[in-house]
């Protein structure tokens, strides 16, 4: 069965009132958890107020109560950037007052400020990194003390101070037994990340901001090397991420997305200049005119909107494409624009919409 989820990096416009953005996206959450979607993700990002959550294992601790159903991901936590001995400290925090309600995404980090202030502008080192840090997260975890680790990035131990009967020395651990179930996001065609989630059975997370073909080559990617690797495959594990909102009338949904200063050109104009700036492709001075008609042509391609029915035959059309998936994971976007008509889009694609692409899909399997 089609399960739907929310994934929010999440995205506002820096003169936000941070307190208020941050009430916007846990109230998010909280209509996420009411509706019976099945998880919510919250992104990383130290160096940046227009995606301003630095933790998002502080930021769900705050929804344990509040959203009592939803299973809470980490959208990602960027490993090379945090110590592993902290990370498993406090993802195993989290999955304890949780009761087990903790998706594990890990990845190298996707923000060049971060990069920066971590001293992490290395690509390829980043990437060793992570793949360390998640090693040596699992021993921490699985392993009884001593515990010694002498890697490339990090070399620690838990040796000489170790006392049991008072638990000193001693890593507290997930309540999910063996631990929280491991996810990583995915971007660009062929992933090199989708034939690493693959050899290690890690749930698949494709991003919203892809173009549907690049999409489709994650999971066959993925089960390349899970076959070759003997590692169980389950194409029901695999996340879909999209934009979607739904509007009374078609021309409303096109008023917002031809909006030079609408949602969606925002979202895109930042990821976009931020794309640029990673890539080392942004030259000559900013114009903010050009990078704004840029982003609304992005979001024309990428976001999926319209009334009920046209979301509908959006989202058969791009499963079609993509193949079959588990879980579509809904983009968290700032809602404060217009608060009713994102809540009443997540709840007519959670009521109507979601039935109707899940039952679609169903068929498409026979």
């Amino acid at each position: 069965m089609l399960k739907i989820g929310l994934f929010s990096m999440p995205v506002h416009l820096p003169d936000r009132i941070l307190t208020d953005a941050l009430q916007e996206d846990r109230e998010l959450v909280i209509l996420a958890d009411q509706l019976g979607f099945s998880e919510a993700w919250m992104g990383e990002h130290f160096t940046s107020v227009g995606e301003p959550i630095s933790s998002p294992l502080i930021f769900n601790a705050s929804l344990v109560d509040a959203a009592p159903n939803i299973m809470f991901g980490s959208g990602v936590i960027c490993l090379p950037q945090q110590h592993p001995a902290v990370v498993a400290a406090h993802v195993a925090l989290l999955d304890q007052l949780s009761r087990g309600r903790v998706i594990f995404g890990i990845g190298s980090g996707g923000l060049s400020s971060d990069w920066e202030i971590f001293d992490n502008l290395d690509h390829p080192a980043r990437g060793r990194a992570m793949v360390e840090s998640i090693d040596a997260i699992l021993r921490l975890w699985q392993e009884e003390p001593p515990i010694r680790h002498k890697g490339e990035t990090w070399q620690f131990a838990i040796d000489d101070y170790v006392i049991p009967e008072i638990g000193v020395g001693q890593m507290i651990r997930p309540y999910q037994t063996p631990h929280p179930q491991i996810a990583i996001s995915l971007r660009g065609p062929r992933s090199g990340l989708a034939r690493l989630a693959g050899g290690r059975g890690w749930i698949p997370l494709s991003g919203n901001f892809i173009p549907a073909a690049d999409v489709a080559t994650h999971w066959p990617t993925y089960v390349d090397e899970a076959e070759k690797l003997g590692t169980p495959i389950d194409q029901d594990i695999w996340r879909v991420g999209r934009s979607v909102l739904i509007t009374e009338t078609s021309q409303q949904a096109k008023d917002i997305v031809n909006d030079p200063n609408g949602v969606f050109t925002d979202y895109y104009y930042y990821l976009n200049t931020h794309r640029k700036l990673a890539e080392g492709s942004a030259s000559g001075p900013h114009d903010e005119q050009s990078e704004r008609a840029e982003a609304m042509e992005l979001a024309k391609k990428l976001v999926i909107l319209g009334t009920e029915d046209e979301v509908l035959d959006q989202l058969v059309a791009f499963h079609d494409v993509v193949g079959h998936f588990g879980t579509l994971m809904i983009t968290g976007h700032d809602v404060s624009d217009d608060p009713e008509l994102w809540r009443t889009s997540m709840t007519t694609l959670a009521k109507n919409v979601a039935p109707k692409l899940g039952q679609h899909m169903k068929t498409s399997l026979k």
